[in-house]
């Protein structure tokens, strides 16, 4: 009897995580959005970390090549997020501050 094929668990779990990423990020109330989008940033500085691994590898063999620009790309990426996620705070966060007249 022959298992699931490895890359086709690894999809069907990346789908799911699609549709459950997308059901609670609609359901979350506006009050609860810019602590949300700490945390994101958090995650994506991990990211680059990561990434930052990733471009370090020397070139051994053709993956490491592979490895090296999915990695920066990763970098890229992750560091638009970060920076795009606190102009949103920011942006949040004026808004509950009071007017001067």
């Amino acid at each position: 009897m022959a298992g699931i094929d490895p890359f086709i668990f690894l999809l069907s779990i990346f789908v799911m995580a699609i549709f459950v990423g997308y059901y609670v990020v609609w359901s979350v109330t506006p009050a609860l959005h810019t602590p949300l989008m700490s945390v994101t940033n958090a995650v994506s500085s991990v990211i680059i970390v990561g990434a930052l691994t990733a471009v370090g590898v020397e070139v051994i063999n053709d993956g490491a090549v592979v490895s090296k620009w999915l990695g920066f790309g990763a970098v890229v990426l992750a560091s638009v997020n970060i920076f795009g996620g606190f102009l949103v705070t920011q942006r949040m966060l004026a808004m509950y501050k009071k007017k001067e007249k």
